[in-house]
């Protein structure tokens, strides 16, 4: 059976990863289940988050840089009383308490005091590279690093549910925003301590999840299926990036 050429397939495939995988995964199945080397992403989630992911593929590759700056949209929950060494449920737990029930309107004047621009620094448990190294692999040996706090923005921020002392939420931000810096920012605000338990990426700018082939779908999948499912690259980026 001859396998299909790279140029077979280009543009933007929707997947939702799941939890428990690297993004790094998630590329390398795609690769698999195509037959393709040239397969990337436009941005990465955590191994325990879950989501939306776009995969480019072919020429789709091309466009990596511009489909990285869009916004995106989560869901997720945030527990109060728990702080961890890397502001996720995955951590070290740093401090563990039971703080009393806080009203759900005193929660969300504190979710909207973080709506706007600011400056974020990136937590030490984090991919982003100091002087070419992670800034994770700096934290495994339990050094810290100074880093530089970068601009973002969080269009909006609200809360869904309040379980307390689990806090399900909604949050929209630019390029670069680290949600679990968010939570354990909001713990300390609300005078809990907080960390990141759930995470899913529902929408980045336009494209949305309910528009995304699951991964474990995909190598059922027929060839024409596929095709039919992806995103041409004239229609994932404006005509001005393509000329």
């Amino acid at each position: 059976m001859q396998q299909p050429s790279d140029h077979e397939y280009n543009g933007v495939l929707l997947i939702d990863k799941p939890s428990g995988i690297t993004s790094h995964d998630v590329v390398d199945r795609v690769r698999k289940c195509l037959k393709m080397r040239k397969v990337g992403h436009a941005g990465t989630l955590d191994p325990n988050a879950t989501g939306l992911m776009l995969i480019l593929v072919g020429k789709g590759t091309k466009i990596s840089q511009f489909l990285m700056s869009k916004d995106k949209t989560y869901t997720g929950v945030i527990q109060l009383g728990l702080e961890t060494d890397s502001y996720d449920i995955d951590g070290e737990v740093l401090v563990q308490n039971h703080p009393a029930p806080i009203d759900s309107g005193v929660i969300e004047k504190a979710m909207a005091k973080f709506i706007g621009d600011q400056y974020q620094k990136p937590p030490m448990f984090s991919a982003k590279k100091i002087k070419g190294v992670p800034l994770y692999k700096h934290a495994r040996k339990g050094k810290e690093v100074e880093r530089e706090e970068r601009l973002i923005r969080i269009h909006s921020f609200s809360l869904t549910q309040n379980d307390f002392p689990d806090l399900h939420f909604e949050i929209s931000v630019s390029k670069g925003t680290y949600i679990r810096s968010v939570a354990h920012d909001l713990g300390q605000a609300l005078g809990t301590g907080a960390c990141l338990t759930v995470l899913r990426r529902t929408k980045i700018s336009d494209f949305s999840i309910e528009k995304a082939i699951k991964l474990d779908d995909l190598p059922s999948m027929a060839s024409n299926m596929i095709k039919s499912r992806l995103i041409p690259i004239y229609q994932a980026v404006p005509s001005h990036v393509l000329s």
